[in-house]
């Protein structure tokens, strides 16, 4: 009682999802604040459209079906590849396709990795696992 819910959120997040949710925080208010500019210039240098293209990506990941939440494990791994920009060569339009295989992949290949994420772990073992899947699923979206 008496805790404010914003102090609370952060120490209620499980390790893992702490140390991708920070830069995500960033990368997303870097977005909204590209996205508002580059609605009044139309020559955007490549840089720009990189940012523009993680953050919209990023919404995309982000967004969640109604009364169909994600494991906290599957929210991990999903966010670190939004957040490392494994997405690079997926289209926006293909992002919950690749969402959808790359979790199924996850799951009946690599669930130690997954309750490792569900434990708090986010280790190079578990970090380069997710790289190599992202890898291999975004390959069948890319553009």
């Amino acid at each position: 009682m008496g805790i404010s819910v914003s102090r609370v959120g952060g120490n209620a997040q499980i390790k893992s999802m702490k140390k991708i949710a920070g830069t995500l925080k960033l990368d997303q208010a870097q977005f909204r604040e590209l996205e508002a500019f580059s609605k009044f210039g139309s020559d955007l240098d490549a840089a720009t459209m990189r940012v523009l293209d993680k953050g919209r990506k990023n919404v995309e990941i982000l967004k969640q079906a109604q009364f169909a939440p994600l494991k906290i494990e599957h929210q991990v791994a999903i966010i670190y590849c939004g957040v490392k920009e494994l997405l690079r060569n997926v289209p926006v339009v293909k992002v919950k396709d690749f969402e959808r295989d790359f979790l199924e992949l996850m799951e009946m290949q690599y669930r130690p990795v997954l309750d490792q994420l569900r434990a708090g772990v986010l280790s190079d073992n578990e970090t380069n696992v997710i790289e190599k899947v992202a890898a291999e699923v975004a390959e069948r979206y890319s553009e």
